[in-house]
């Protein structure tokens, strides 16, 4: 229901192996005037790969179930058509970025759904409420989506009453969803597509979900052909608000056969349900104000019950990838061993190949310490397309930074400094502001050895 804004993609400096003051080079001196802001054009989108026994029990997880464990008693959605505005701080780029997700779920997942103007009424609401406004109120979120509200005044009065409990709904009348209004593009298009998403349909996020936004791990940017059948799943004739679980799990076979036959050609397994203690274990790794010990602890627990469970995947690799974040600063060595084991959980599925890219970056910092630049472009040369089609901006230009650099090293500086201006374009859409990017630029550039 909410973003998580504890475990985004940070800054070089949460996870560069060591820290140096950035030499003086070019590459820092051309970015005083920065290049346009690139945008992403087309969308590239994987259809659900899984098979519909799984698809089945992972939608009636997500609607059935609250991330705190909370059941849900009955299927809610809105009638459609739907409507949608926008109020408070907005911007163009959070616009075009709206109308294109709103765009995908009419052409994806076949729902009725418009942009109206901001004072029209409308089933749901996006406001643009300053970063620091929104987390005074809700610290651990970046973004979230609230029912029955159209605005953060009316959230203001209600937040801690009944009013704004999904579990009490009957059915979708409105909703309005808050995102920050003065973060970079990409975080404010992230939020968007989360909880549009969220306010559309599924109420829960689980971890085990390797293919979905609808998972708290925050690997996926924009939302994937999984939602897309789950959200057009959603919003099929044969469902209806009120529908108990057991009604709508009757029905999800046929639905399933139709939206998705190719589904049916696969066998497959439920994964078993992620247990309450590995959640509250990531969950306090993730937790920026516990002390760092008792991160790493609660971060090597959750590896440790994934080991027990016998658990592959995103939750093996994300446990790990907090792990080895959290070593960073701590033990070095450690950190990229579990970089590593993260690597090897993510690298083999398809459905993973955007969480090994993830985790090249941590890998690339490394190598670029250790001036493997060999490793480094490899690395980069990878990584870089999937992070591309997986719209994801900020890893983009941060694996086209770490080849630049890699490149510098080698003395092919007319190549690292093309190489380097193309990233910037996309870094402005990732970062944000130009110091944020230059931000970037210079941490990457301190890990090279004196």
């Amino acid at each position: 229901m909410s973003r998580f804004a504890a475990f985004a993609l940070s800054f070089m400096i949460s996870c560069a192996p060591v820290q140096h003051d950035a030499p003086p080079s070019r590459a820092v001196a051309m970015t005083q005037s920065l290049p346009a802001m690139k945008l992403f054009k087309t969308t590239y989108v994987a259809p659900a790969t899984r098979p519909n026994t799984e698809i089945a029990q992972d939608f009636l997880d997500l609607s059935f179930r609250m991330e705190s464990g909370r059941n849900v008693a009955q299927f809610t959605r809105f009638e459609e058509p739907i409507t949608v505005r926008t109020t408070g701080q907005t911007n163009p780029t959070m616009i075009r970025d709206l109308e294109l997700v709103l765009d995908r779920l009419r052409n994806e997942a076949g729902i009725n759904i418009t942009f109206v103007a901001a004072n029209e009424p409308a089933a749901i609401t996006i406001e643009a409420v300053p970063r620091r406004t929104m987390q005074a109120a809700v610290p651990a979120a970046a973004c979230f989506v609230v029912p029955r509200l159209t605005s953060w005044k009316e959230f203001k009065i209600a937040r801690r009453s009944p009013q704004v409990d999904w579990t009490t709904l009957t059915r979708r009348d409105r909703a309005v969803i808050f995102v920050p209004a003065d973060v970079a593009p990409q975080e404010t298009r992230d939020c968007l597509h989360e909880e549009l998403a969220q306010a559309l349909g599924p109420l829960n996020d689980l971890y085990r979900l390797p293919d979905s936004v609808f998972n708290d791990d925050n690997i996926h940017a924009v939302l994937t052909g999984f939602d897309m059948l789950v959200l057009r799943t959603y919003y099929s004739p044969e469902l209806r608000n009120g529908m108990s679980r057991g009604e709508v799990a009757a029905r999800l076979p046929a639905i399933l056969a139709r939206l998705n036959p190719k589904g049916e050609r696969n066998v497959g397994q439920p994964l078993n349900d992620t247990s309450r203690d590995w959640i509250e274990s990531i969950e306090t790794a993730l937790a920026n104000g516990a002390p760092p010990n008792k991160r790493r602890d609660a971060a090597a627990h959750a590896i440790a019950l994934g080991r027990a469970f016998g658990w592959t995947g995103p939750r093996a690799g994300f446990a790990q990838y907090a792990y080895g974040r959290l070593q960073v600063g701590n033990s070095p060595s450690v950190a990229l061993a579990s970089f590593n084991a993260a690597e090897v959980a993510y690298r083999d599925s398809s459905t993973t190949q955007i969480h090994a890219a993830h985790i090249a970056v941590q890998q690339a910092a490394f190598a670029l310490a250790a001036n493997d630049t060999e490793r480094v472009i490899a690395l980069s040369d990878r990584w870089i397309d999937v992070a591309e089609r997986h719209q994801n901006a900020a890893l983009m230009a941060t694996l086209l930074m770490f080849k630049a650099e890699a490149l510098d090293i080698r003395g092919q500086t007319a190549q690292a400094e093309s190489l380097r201006l193309d990233s910037l374009g996309w870094a402005r859409y990732g970062f944000g502001s130009d110091a944020n990017v230059q931000a970037r630029l210079s941490e990457i550039a301190g890990l090279r050895q004196k």
